[in-house]
């Protein structure tokens, strides 16, 4: 065995941020006009970049300004609506602690773009916890494409089949499998029952570490 990774996700797994961020897409949209509902975004939208996110929301292919300016609305938005409530999920940081002391790298792989992961990793004070952290800016193709995980993989110098993956989107866990990684499925988005096809299914890091390892 070569050496073995843990890859995560960030939003809906290092923390369990989603509500507020489909508030924060759901009032972006009402301000502009946009149907929105949060049924369509669990189904459809959740763990896509904001690229892919804003063409499938106006129908049409939009220029890296316009995603920039859209962007910066909604990620404030956003971050207003969280930041009170800003805290690591359950379990995560004892269980990176058993990750480090048990020698498997950790990489965070995230659609998010860097001031969204600025704004989590310093504010939790965690970005010291990752080998490497690779967001949406620097793939050319997003979830559910596995190019964000075998990247995260090749930067902490681990095989495909030696990773885990811990993702809570269906787009995000597409993307683990592809890239022939074991998934685990956090259930923070949605239900056991729509993550059975991963290898592993929780709804949070207490205890996880003995069902991976």
């Amino acid at each position: 065995m070569g050496q073995r990774a843990v890859l995560f996700d960030m939003d809906g797994v290092v923390i369990d941020n989603l509500p507020y961020h489909v508030d924060a897409w759901l009032l972006y949209c009402e301000r502009h006009g946009i149907h929105l509902t949060r049924e369509i975004f669990y189904k459809d939208l959740n763990g896509l970049n904001s690229k892919d996110t804003f063409e499938w929301l106006l129908k049409r292919e939009i220029s890296k300004e316009e995603i920039n300016q859209f962007e910066e609305e909604k990620e404030e938005i956003y971050r207003g609506f969280y930041k009170p409530f800003l805290s690591p999920a359950p379990g995560l940081i004892d269980f990176l602690a058993l990750l480090k002391s048990n020698g498997i790298k950790t990489a965070l792989g995230t659609s998010a773009g860097p001031g969204n992961i600025d704004f989590i990793l310093d504010g939790l004070g965690i970005r010291a916890e990752f080998d490497a952290v690779i967001g949406g800016a620097e793939v050319t193709k997003g979830k559910p494409d596995p190019e964000i995980y075998l990247r995260a993989a090749g930067l902490v110098h681990a095989s495909p089949e030696d990773c885990w993956v811990i993702e809570d989107s269906l787009q995000g866990i597409e993307a683990g499998l592809s890239a022939g990684m074991k998934v685990v499925g956090m259930t923070t988005s949605h239900s056991s029952e729509e993550l059975s096809h991963t290898h592993v299914t929780s709804p949070s890091f207490v205890d996880l570490f003995q069902k991976m390892f």
